[in-house]
């Protein structure tokens, strides 16, 4: 509960998008989800107050369908399909502090108080909308931005089949927005992101807008119009509105809300950037509430240079790769390969050379030969160091300067460079005891072999609590190698003061990394 956080620590709200229940989760929600898993890990050791939401949309006539042919009425099918989400959460070594649905009697509460309190603001009306809607984008479209598709139909921009709709429907004045909505990008540079993201909104904003419908008669499976139950609203306001549910709306005056609200950051795929970035804050302002500090809009991935689709039947199933390459390989995969934020393209062969290579060889190899020497040569407890050298103090000042070059990397979701600078690092070491040569210190000088290998260990130290973000399981291991309690491996923790105490036992080494294999016939 919200009175029972921190009060001196600084809060962090940071949210999934809530994810379709008429879907399977795939490589697309997980990445969503993983991004915000790791930067709620990285803030809360870095001593932040986090709240990570992630949940599930369930209203909406794609799921009033899909439960009819399931012969299954819809609360009881989205029940039923809501728990895949969660269970690839939980799969995934997700940390989320709330999983939110929008079937749920608080989401219900608060979607209702935000439509009175924008109908009290003259901020929606009655009228009656004809137009192209997507039943699979949930959305609609101006003829402008339909393209042709076979036998001269006409499709979504994403290339879903559209219907015309004529029914009555509320509107919200999105149309009076356009200036004010500039003027927070103006003013808020670092509201959307990345750039292109940015440039995209703003020039949509530009292009004018209008008012925009909120409500629908042809199905009932969603929240009802209050005062009005022959309406259901939009699934926008609906799914949007899941933000501030879960900070505690429509008591603005609660703990948790005045913690957390405005959020610091709602991760999307770049295909909703519109709803979030335009449609949110709009309705936000217009009820009198605080926008989000910051949109940001991840890229797609191709599946060995092909588009993802369900009718080329080439899905990528998370399991599948929690399964072949392990849970945390699979997430520094994710994180490290492509420039988050630009689409990306998964390959085996490029898993498995970021496994062997960056894993393996690089973080896992220096790891199990220092630890094994120490073990050998150390009287398996942390070396005693004599004077350090030169080389010594410069290793170690790159692992105590790592935090301060990673934090601006995640706060800018930027993964892949702040994993890249700590490879560096990794890259130095691994120099280093090639440099060094502890093995032959050994016979030479021993005490030089323990103050090098005490240094490596210290190194060793800064880059498993730095990795525990990507790599939470993994880096636990290792720590647990180091005999670096629990209580001893956040951010605080790193640097002189949190150093390795000589004479430490420590236990038997194990690899943490394993290399992988490739079954027999498979390509890549």
């Amino acid at each position: 509960m919200a009175e029972e956080r921190d009060a001196g620590s600084k809060p962090f709200y940071v949210t999934t998008p809530i994810y379709y229940v008429n879907d399977v989760p795939h490589i697309g929600h997980a990445y969503t989800t993983l991004s915000c898993d790791v930067l709620a890990r990285f803030k809360r050791l870095d001593g932040f107050d986090v709240h990570f939401l992630t949940g599930t949309d369930e209203h909406g006539q794609k799921v009033e369908t899909a439960s009819q042919v399931a012969g299954m009425t819809p609360q009881a099918f989205v029940d039923k399909v809501s728990g895949n989400f969660r269970d690839l959460a939980a799969a995934m070594n997700i940390s989320n502090d709330d999983f939110i649905r929008t079937t749920e009697d608080r989401h219900t509460a608060a979607c209702q108080q935000l439509w009175r309190e924008l109908a009290a603001r003259d901020e929606i009306y009655l009228g009656s909308y004809a137009g192209w809607y997507a039943v699979r984008d949930e959305a609609y479209y101006a003829e402008g931005e339909l393209v042709d598709g076979p036998e001269g139909k006409k499709l979504a921009p994403s290339g879903a089949e559209v219907e015309w709709v004529e029914e009555p429907s509320y509107f919200f004045r999105l149309s009076a927005w356009q200036d004010r909505l500039l003027a927070l990008y103006e003013d808020n540079p670092d509201f959307i992101g990345p750039d292109s993201r940015r440039n995209e909104v703003i020039s949509f904003v530009k292009g004018g807008l209008f008012d925009l419908s909120v409500s629908r008669t042809s199905f009932a499976w969603g929240v009802p119009v209050p005062d009005d139950p022959a309406h259901v609203m939009y699934v926008w306001i609906d799914a949007l509105t899941n933000y501030i549910t879960a900070a505690g709306y429509p008591d603005t005056d609660c703990a948790l809300y005045r913690r957390f609200w405005p959020a610091d950051l709602h991760m999307i795929g770049k295909d909703i950037i519109r709803f979030h970035a335009v449609y949110w804050p709009a309705f936000l302002m217009a009820a009198g509430l605080e926008p989000p500090k910051r949109v940001f809009a991840h890229g797609w991935w191709t599946n060995e240079g092909q588009k993802i689709s369900k009718s080329v039947g080439n899905i990528i199933d998370p399991y599948d790769l929690f399964d072949r390459y392990g849970v945390d390989q699979t997430r520094y995969f994710l994180m490290r390969e492509v420039p988050f934020g630009n689409d990306g393209d998964f390959s085996r062969r490029a898993i498995a050379s970021r496994i062997n290579s960056d894993l393996a060889n690089d973080l896992g190899n220096l790891a199990q030969r220092v630890l094994s020497m120490i073990g050998k040569n150390c009287g398996a407890a942390v070396p005693q160091p004599a004077a350090f050298s030169a080389d010594d103090d410069a290793l170690l000042a790159s692992a105590h300067g790592l935090l301060d070059t990673v934090r601006p990397l995640f706060d800018a979701q930027a993964f892949h460079k702040a994993l890249e600078a700590i490879w560096a690092v990794i890259g130095d070491a691994n120099r280093y005891v090639d440099t060094q040569a502890p093995w032959t210190l050994r016979k030479t000088d021993p005490e030089r072999m323990a103050t090098v290998l005490y240094a490596l260990a210290e190194t060793i130290r800064h880059l498993a609590i730095l990795v525990q973000p990507i790599m939470p399981e993994s880096c636990a291991r290792l720590l647990d190698q180091l005999a670096v309690e629990e209580g001893a491996r956040g951010f605080g923790d790193l640097g002189p003061a949190g150093a390795l105490r000589p004479g430490t036992a420590l236990p038997k080494p194990e690899g943490v990394f394993p290399r992988y294999i490739e079954e027999e016939g498979e390509e890549g």
